[in-house]
């Protein structure tokens, strides 16, 4: 194998491993990062926070209700004591979301 084929080769596998890595989150890194801390890891948030700040778990009927869209407004334009979470791409808020709303 030639110096550039083999060159080719490993830029290959490390391009794939880029987009895996980059497509493989899949909402949960960015609710671990923004979220997490008051929602719980889970969905299920620390009793004191919950009660501090009215949050229910992600168990609750009226949570299960939402919609993803209605997580993302909530997400984009605050609800309640939560603040709009800033520095997220339309596409981070919709994973994001897309992984609250499958919490159970």
């Amino acid at each position: 194998m030639s110096k550039s084929s083999r060159s080719k080769a490993v830029l290959a596998v490390l391009l794939g491993l880029a987009c895996t890595a980059a497509f493989a989150d899949g909402g949960d890194a960015t609710y671990k990062a923004k979220c997490a801390t008051c929602h719980g890891a889970t969905g299920t948030p620390a009793p004191a926070m919950a009660k501090m700040m009215g949050i229910k778990p992600v168990s609750d009927p009226d949570i299960q209700k939402l919609t993803v869209d209605q997580i993302i407004a909530a997400i984009k334009t605050g609800k309640g004591k939560m603040k709009p979470i800033a520095g997220l791409t339309d596409p981070q808020i919709k994973d994001v979301a897309t992984y609250y709303h499958s919490l159970k």
